[in-house]
């Protein structure tokens, strides 16, 4: 099993930055891809960003030029620094994990979600 702890989540102003933390312990064998989704009351899970192994990145057209995801292979730990904030990215943001056992199975894992607010 692999557990995800989010963390960093909050309240900011308008404009303002959050540094969202995802980290993953357990019994790990690999990790492949990471990412962050967004889920508002009554929609579906949307990815934010997404990020390989060896770096390559992508995001949601909504927040290109705002947010940059990264990870920490050593420490198992994915980030999303999120600037130029705005009141629609308010919502809860969950980590996400691909993990990969010693057999080639792989598995998806969720992080426990953490509320993002944006207001002045």
């Amino acid at each position: 099993q692999v557990q995800l702890v989010e963390s960093g989540g909050g309240l900011a102003q308008p404009g303002g930055s959050l540094r969202l933390s995802c980290a993953a312990s357990g019994s790990i064998f690999r990790i492949n891809a990471m990412g962050w989704y967004r889920q508002a009351p009554g929609n579906q899970r949307d990815v934010v960003a997404s990020i390989t192994t060896d770096g390559r990145t992508n995001y949601a057209d909504s927040v290109k030029g705002r947010f940059t995801i990264s990870r920490d292979n050593g420490k198992n730990t994915v980030y999303l620094q999120m600037n130029s904030l705005k009141p629609e990215d308010t919502t809860v943001y969950y980590c996400n994990v691909i993990h990969e056992n010693r057999y080639g199975n792989r598995q998806v894992y969720w992080g426990q979600g953490t509320q993002v607010t944006i207001s002045s």
